[in-house]
């Protein structure tokens, strides 16, 4: 059952009226009987019966039909609320993350993949309306999953990326990355159309300049929002394997070609954020998050099941009682 409201709650003041009867009949109460005047009452000592202790009760019947009454007439009844929603105006998405071997640098923790992937499943669950993809890129790039509105199969691939040099060439290609995103939205019919672009280093591999993508981008109304995830200054970057396979770290300094992540945003009327921390990163997926909303149109049903009709039911089997009651048993009873 709903939640219970009353229609015409103003009614609801007229049973402050009962503390005041019950206070009147109190006094009165020797006034509403009829009286006779004898010489004597030694012969009536002891002989007060039940049903005349009880008669007073017909008072308390006929207040409680009152209280009901006025119960009713403010119209308590229950409220379902449905509601009905519709993305009127969704948004595409296609995150392009970098896969290079530099986002195993450990400035963020517990490296730059593992602390993008955790944020960028957030951002996901965030983005409930709106169709979502995947590309990846290091010197190549490939969507590892199109846009999609399932989240589930969307978290699941986000969750296995992973740097693997058998898979993808290294090195860092911005331009053939953007340019792959582009071409998962580019025929897209949704009110907005984003890329979100992260890389950790300069343009160094592909086939495809980075200005020329933002340049399609452009042309097909595309935002293009970029991130360079790096701390400032030097990290430990992995720059070779041991004879076992495992990864050699060595300190050198973070270089990001931010001018040309600033330049790839504004032309695209979109924004370049710089994610030098862990909390950073979060911040400005949150601050993308808000930037792009999508327009829900919400629609909600109210069903009210009147209750009402039972407090008239009741007092009118009150009275009854009280009016039956009061002309049998309790008739001629002082």
């Amino acid at each position: 059952m709903g939640k219970v409201t009353f229609l015409n709650p103003g009614f609801l003041w007229l049973l402050l009226l009962l503390p005041v009867a019950i206070a009147w009949l109190y006094y009165k109460k020797n006034q509403l009987t009829a009286t006779i005047k004898m010489s004597s009452l030694a012969a009536f000592k002891g002989q007060s019966t039940f049903l005349s202790k009880a008669k007073p009760f017909l008072n308390g019947i006929r207040l409680l039909a009152l209280a009901a009454v006025i119960i009713a007439l403010a119209r308590p009844r229950s409220v379902d609320v449905t509601s009905k929603s519709k993305t009127t105006k969704g948004i595409d998405i296609v995150m392009a993350i970098d896969v290079s071997s530099s986002m195993l640098a450990n400035d963020l923790k517990p490296n730059r993949l593992e602390a993008l992937k955790k944020v960028a499943a957030t951002f996901v669950q965030d983005r409930i309306n709106d169709r979502i993809g995947l590309v990846v890129y290091a010197g190549e790039s490939y969507t590892r999953t199109p846009v999609t509105s399932d989240k589930a199969i969307l978290l699941q691939s986000l969750k296995t990326i992973q740097y693997d040099d058998s898979i993808i060439a290294d090195g860092t290609g911005i331009g053939v990355g953007l340019a792959t995103a582009i071409n998962r939205i580019k025929d897209s019919k949704a009110k907005s159309r984003i890329v979100i672009l992260l890389t950790d280093g300069v343009n160094n591999s592909g086939t495809i300049d980075p200005r020329t993508a933002a340049d399609i981008a452009k042309e097909y109304g595309i935002k293009v929002y970029t991130i360079g995830i790096g701390t400032n200054g030097n990290a430990l970057f992995p720059v070779a394997k041991d004879a076992n396979g495992k990864l050699v770290f060595k300190m050198m300094p973070v270089e990001i070609d931010q001018k040309l992540m600033q330049e790839i945003a504004k032309k695209t009327d979109a924004k370049y954020f710089r994610a030098t921390s862990n909390q950073k990163l979060q911040t400005i997926y949150d601050e993308i998050n808000k930037l792009e909303t999508t327009e829900i149109d919400e629609q909600k049903f109210y069903n009210y099941d009147e209750k009402y009709k039972p407090f008239v039911l009741l007092a009118f089997l009150l009275l009854a009682l009280e009016l039956l009651a009061r002309n049998t048993i309790f008739r001629g009873i002082v």
